[in-house]
């Protein structure tokens, strides 16, 4: 099993980063060439979604993507560090909490629609969002 693992400041400006070393480690795992663009666009909403709740929430630790390359599965699991409660419950707050709990819940439903083997994780010391896909392992050809 191997593992890249990846940490940007919560900064927009790093997401597309984090989005063509996604697709490149993909590649190289041997996800369908057809998938790629799906694990663009699922990593770069993954992303944005934790730049989104660490600036939010004024945190400065930084945003940890890890790619993660196993036998017949290529996982990426985008991680943050802003507390809150697990998706779908709402907590008592301002109309401002409401928008981002809704800003919060639509990013994770086109994430959702882009991969079919997404799981989300979140308590008190922040979340994840595991995402898999099938791989096919490239063989070495010897001469």
């Amino acid at each position: 099993m191997a593992t890249v693992e990846l940490r940007f400041s919560a900064l927009p400006e790093h997401v597309r980063t984090a989005r063509l070393v996604a697709a490149a480690v993909a590649r190289r795992a041997g996800v369908d060439e057809a998938v790629l663009d799906e694990v663009r666009l699922a990593v770069g909403e993954a992303c944005s979604r934790a730049v989104g709740l660490h600036q939010n929430g004024g945190i400065t630790a930084p945003v940890q993507v890890l790619l993660i390359e196993e036998e017949k599965q290529f996982s990426i699991e985008v991680g943050d560090e802003a507390p809150r409660h697990a998706p779908g419950d709402r907590a008592p707050g301002s109309a401002g909490d409401d928008a981002e709990a809704d800003e919060d819940e639509m990013g994770l439903a086109v994430i959702s629609g882009l991969v079919d083997d997404v799981e989300v994780t979140a308590g008190e010391h922040g979340g994840a969002i595991r995402m898999t896909w099938p791989s096919t392992p490239s063989v070495a050809v010897l001469p």
